[in-house]
């Protein structure tokens, strides 16, 4: 073989060689960063009425910081962004939104359904978690028995049902005006108020809600997390319920 053969060799490696590592430089550029979401507007977000370490060992405090603090405070930022040209979405009730989606344009309807869907979920779920919850009792214990089959088959249906939901979203307890419960999941930040529901309670099942303590072992979150659960606020939610005032 002749020198310039080896030499034309040569390059053509060399070029083979840079056009294979090309894309690990590509990769290693970071993203632009998005566009900043206005914190301020008709939509707050609700403060934690206990400490975020107050669930540890069940929820660890760093997990509570940036599910609380990041999570849903984008999704607030996301519908004060909204609102400044749709002024009436901070004005309705949110029961009321989210029960009539398809009334809304179509170039919001989707960011509305996610942004003020996870902004309803995540009100209700730090509001029925708090430290030293107590047990069921009362109307909330006996509606429990009668449609759940018991404490243990509905701690275990709703685990279970938790666990089954594909990916992210939310396992619920649904009450009806006459009181009457039902578990249901659905996807994403989708809610019942969707369906023209009310949430007695709920579960996220998002991994955001666990993943820094139990990675994939979703299951284990979903048991621990019975023992974050503030009874005598459930039992202040099925009383609005029956009463025609539960909101989100």
């Amino acid at each position: 073989m002749s020198s310039i053969s080896r030499r034309q060799l040569m390059f053509a490696a060399t070029g083979i060689a840079a056009v294979a590592a090309a894309p690990r430089l590509v990769f290693a550029q970071a993203a632009a960063p998005a566009p900043a979401a206005d914190p301020t507007g008709p939509f707050t977000l609700p403060p934690l009425t206990y400490p975020t370490n107050a669930f540890e060992p069940h929820i660890d405090a760093r997990t509570m910081e940036i599910h609380h603090g990041k999570h849903h405070a984008a999704y607030v930022a996301n519908l004060n962004n909204v609102a400044k040209t749709n002024p009436q979405l901070g004005t309705a009730k949110i029961e009321n939104v989210l029960g009539n989606l398809n009334a809304l344009d179509d170039s919001i309807k989707f960011t509305v359904r996610n942004n003020l869907g996870g902004h309803a979920n995540h009100t209700m779920f730090w509001e029925i978690m708090g430290p030293n919850g107590g047990k069921p009792e009362g109307e909330v214990l006996a509606a429990i028995d009668r449609d759940l089959g018991g404490m243990e088959k509905f701690q275990n249906d709703f685990n279970a049902a938790g666990g089954r939901q594909f990916g992210s979203g939310w396992v619920f307890v649904t009450v009806s005006k006459d009181g009457k419960l039902a578990i249901e999941t659905r996807p994403n930040q989708d809610t019942p108020m969707m369906d023209g529901k009310r949430a007695l309670m709920g579960n996220d099942v998002w991994e955001h809600a666990y993943y820094l303590n139990y990675q994939n072992r979703r299951a284990d979150y979903l048991k621990a997390w019975w023992n974050t659960v503030n009874w005598a606020k459930i039992a202040e939610r099925y009383a609005a319920a029956k009463a025609g005032t539960l909101g989100v």
